[in-house]
């Protein structure tokens, strides 16, 4: 809160305070002269008996104060004739014991009994005064004895009503109590916000303080009383009596930290400390002493703490501390108030406004004063101090400012300018709830390629690139039939939003998207087109994920994490995109229990490895065979590249890699024993390239067994060498060292540049299926191939073409000097013994058949 809102909230109680005083002096009648017999407690009389005693003595006032006493207080005194007095207020709340009787014509006709020790719905009038309705009779001589006792302060402020005129002044009276109330509880909320941000003691400290004083003006006006506890008046009593130490003691601790005692005064720091200390033991002493003395004692203790911490403020402003400026005016007002309260009730001041409001004005006013104080002193810890008007002004535009900007940073990607997460999440959230039962399809466009490009091209380059992708895959999914706005930001209206540096999503109809396939395909190809940049075409290559609500989830986070994991499928892989399917959700919950099962099947040796063999285009024989890993025996078949992921996520690749490649060993044995010296060909995954013991291990593996020395091939994605280029090299240059031959898998899919490619100890170069799968019908595709194939013959790279599934791409590929294919078009994956039965057909036919020219 700024100064300037701060003044306006001190102007506005300035403001109240003459209300409060005209409140005061409402119109009542004037009260007639008032006698007064006071009795010893053992003294008991009848009304009559106390009516007709000759001790009556009159009064100055109709509002007695005899302080803290025990004995029973009468007073007498006439109903003015011909008047429309129809009520009674006594506006003290806490006396224990009132008898209300209403003589007419020297006869008693009405006995009213109530108290503080009643519960609060037996009063005839439910007030927080005590209210004595009666007859306004002009006919008859009406007089009213009350009969008094209690074991606190007894004093009977009077006034007599008509009931009109007394409901309009409590309802102003009301206000002006609503208002103070207001104050406190405004200020106990602001600093108890300001404690939760900045965890430090002195806010608590001061709400603690605050909420004491709130408690105890509620509980000593009788507003507690009637609100929260109106059924028990010993827990009325209990709580009034508990009130005063609390305050008295949280405003101790309060001083002790804002003035900083324990660094600038230890002296006054032990005095504040030890007068904390007394109060709080005045707590637990309430608890066992009568109310009497215990009331008498925490005002006698609360009288003293309020002069020090008086004291303390000037004390500290003089030795220069700023903060005690506000301090000292602060708790001067409150201690005069609070000393002015407590005199009354000694029975040293007389009752009137001043006397019975000064602890509510006094804290209202402390309670503004330091709120101040707390706001300035933290303004003063973040800013330097502002001399004049102009500079507070420019201080808070610059602020007003700053909050827009992040709110801009918090809702939109600060390179691409779209909405980020949060703006989309908040966007897809009010989407579901206002039509829940619309299958919004929310889309994930992730950019796979986009780290290469980064280690390729450089950060300053990339983040160029995707801007140019962020404004491209706008415009595209702008005429995507059902496709949503997002929101829109200085005249741009977005369609996608920017989840990460990487990864785009946009929301749409999906019943309307899926009435339109055709549409889809094109932006998906349009999507997946590479980007121009500074004449390179790159290729980003984005794949797409998809879950629609309300199936897959009615939560923007949830839909999103489930199209995220559709995009990393391998059908995303493999198509561009796919829909969720929990049946392939690795990370749910039945992921757990999979990566036990996977455990146990490699420890049990219940996994196993199918071969698929290549062929030498130009000899038309088999060449090698390439080693898949599978998972027999389960309900759900599980793809091999599922198996290798999951592994990879649960840190068991390290053990199946070297599960895989001695059962390959073991497996070309086979292959030796019936004749067949065909190289074998092992997946290894990017996180053994990043095992520092692998290639050692890789070497002895090798070194125990010289039969297959340069015979077991390691094929390594291009991909996943990107992930780490220089340890990726390292680890190859140490297997090629060893002898052991290096492929590069899935050649194409990726971004390497051709520098590291030379740098590469590879013989043998895998072509990515995607590029082979359209071969016979993408003349691009073609052209892609061609060049590829050249370009590793002449750095002196083998060509493998792997996913060749019919004669005419084999064929192709035959004229384009491909020298190895792999695929269904020879033989899907088969079992060793399946393996060995097709070779031996293959071998039968080789030899029947001569050698292609």
């Amino acid at each position: 809160m700024t100064r300037l809102q701060w003044s306006r909230t001190l102007t506005v109680l300035i403001l109240l305070l003459p209300l409060a005083f005209t409140c005061q002096g409402a119109e009542t009648f004037r009260f007639p002269s008032v006698e007064f017999l006071r009795l010893a407690p053992e003294d008991l009389l009848s009304p009559y008996e106390a009516s007709n005693s000759e001790d009556w003595q009159p009064l100055e006032n109709s509002s007695p104060n005899l302080g803290y006493t025990r004995d029973i207080a009468w007073l007498r005194f006439d109903v003015p004739a011909n008047s429309q007095i129809n009520l009674l207020e006594i506006a003290y709340p806490h006396l224990d014991y009132i008898t209300f009787h209403l003589f007419e014509n020297g006869k008693l006709t009405k006995t009213i009994k109530t108290g503080d020790r009643y519960p609060f719905t037996q009063r005839p009038i439910l007030n927080r005064h005590f209210l004595f309705p009666f007859s306004a009779d002009t006919s008859t001589k009406q007089q009213i004895l009350l009969e008094v006792h209690t074991t606190g302060t007894l004093q009977v402020p009077l006034a007599l009503w008509n009931d009109q005129s007394f409901f309009e002044h409590a309802s102003v009276e009301e206000q002006l109590h609503a208002v103070y109330y207001g104050i406190l509880i405004s200020a106990i909320f602001f600093n108890l916000f300001v404690f939760i941000a900045l965890r430090e003691p002195l806010y608590l400290l001061y709400v603690l303080s605050t909420l004491g004083y709130l408690l105890l003006i509620g509980n000593l006006n009788g507003t507690a009383f009637q609100l929260f506890w109106p059924g028990s008046p010993g827990l009325h009593s209990q709580a009034t009596l508990l009130a005063v130490p609390f305050a008295v003691m949280f405003t101790l601790l309060f001083s002790r930290s804002f003035l900083k005692l324990k660094q600038t005064g230890p002296t006054l720091d032990r005095i504040v400390l030890g007068f904390a200390t007394v109060n709080a033991a005045a707590v637990a002493l309430t608890v066992l002493i009568d109310y009497s003395s215990a009331i008498r004692l925490t005002v006698a203790l609360a009288i003293p703490s309020t002069i020090l911490l008086t004291i303390i403020g000037p004390l500290q402003w003089v030795r220069g501390k700023p903060q005690a400026g506000y301090y000292t005016i602060a708790w001067g007002a409150l201690s005069l108030g609070s000393a002015i309260t407590a005199a009354n009730k000694y029975g040293l001041l007389p009752n009137n406004f001043i006397t019975t409001y000064g602890m509510e004005m006094g804290s209202a006013l402390e309670t503004i004063l330091l709120a101040l104080a707390l706001a300035t002193r933290l303004y003063q810890e973040r800013q330097d101090k502002v001399e004049a008007r102009e500079a507070e002004l420019a201080a808070m535009a610059a602020r007003r400012s700053a909050e827009l900007k992040l709110i801009e940073s918090a809702l939109h990607n600060s390179l691409t300018g779209l909405p980020n997460r949060i703006s989309f999440e908040m966007q897809v959230n009010d989407l579901i709830r206002q039509a829940p039962d619309t299958r919004h399809g929310i889309v994930v466009i992730h950019l796979n390629n986009l780290q290469s490009v980064t280690k390729t091209l450089g950060h300053q380059n990339s983040d160029r690139i995707l801007e140019l992708a962020s404004r491209s895959i706008n415009a595209i999914t702008r005429e995507l039939p059902g496709i949503i706005s997002v929101g829109q930001h200085n005249g741009r209206n977005f369609f996608v939003a920017s989840l990460d540096s990487e990864t785009f999503a946009c929301v749409v109809d999906a019943s309307i998207s899926e009435n339109a396939r055709r549409s889809v395909v094109r932006a998906l190809d349009a999507i997946r087109t590479p980007v121009d940049y500074l004449g390179m075409q790159i290729p980003l290559n984005a794949q797409l994920g998809v879950a629609v609500s309300p199936i897959h989830g009615t939560d923007a986070t949830s839909l999103i994490r489930r199209a995220s994991i559709a995009e990393g499928s391998v059908r995303a892989h493999e198509r561009g995109i796919a829909y969720y399917r929990p049946s392939r959700d690795s990370y749910s919950a039945g992921r757990l229990t999979m990566v036990s099962e996977l455990q146990k099947a490699l420890s049990n040796n219940e996994l196993a490895l199918n071969l698929q063999p290549k062929m030498d285009l130009r000899s038309g024989r088999i060449s090698g065979l390439e080693a898949l890993i599978r998972w027999p025996g389960r309900d759900q078949p599980i793809r091999a590249d599922e198996i290798i992921m999951l592994a990879e996520q649960t840190g068991l690749i390290k053990p199946l890699t070297r599960w895989v490649l001695e059962q390959s060993l073991q497996l070309r044995n086979r292959l030796l024993e019936n004749g067949h010296r065909l190289d074998l060909s092992v997946n290894i995954s990017p996180n053994n390239l990043r095992e520092p013991d692998f290639p050692l291990f890789a070497k002895r593996l090798m070194s125990a067994h010289p039969q297959h020395r340069g015979a077991v091939i390691f094929e390594v994605t291009e991909t996943s060498m990107m992930q780490d280029p220089v340890n990726a090299l390292k680890a190859l240059n140490s297997l090629a060292n060893a002898g052991i031959p290096v492929s590069i898998d899935d050649f194409g899919s990726g971004y390497s540049s051709l520098s590291y490619i030379k740098q590469l100890p590879a013989s043998e170069i895998k072509i990515d299926r995607s590029l082979i799968s359209d071969l016979a019908t993408r003349e691009e595709d073609r052209v892609i191939v061609q060049t590829t194939i050249d370009m590793c013959h002449s750095l002196g790279y083998l060509v493998v073409a792997e996913g060749v599934e019919d004669e005419a791409t084999a064929s192709l590929l035959k004229g384009m000097e491909c020298d190895i294919i792999q695929g269904y078009l020879l033989s899907q994956p088969l079992s060793l013994e399946e393996m060995l039965s097709w070779l031996a057909e293959r071998r039968a036919t080789d030899t029947a058949q001569p050698a292609p020219g």
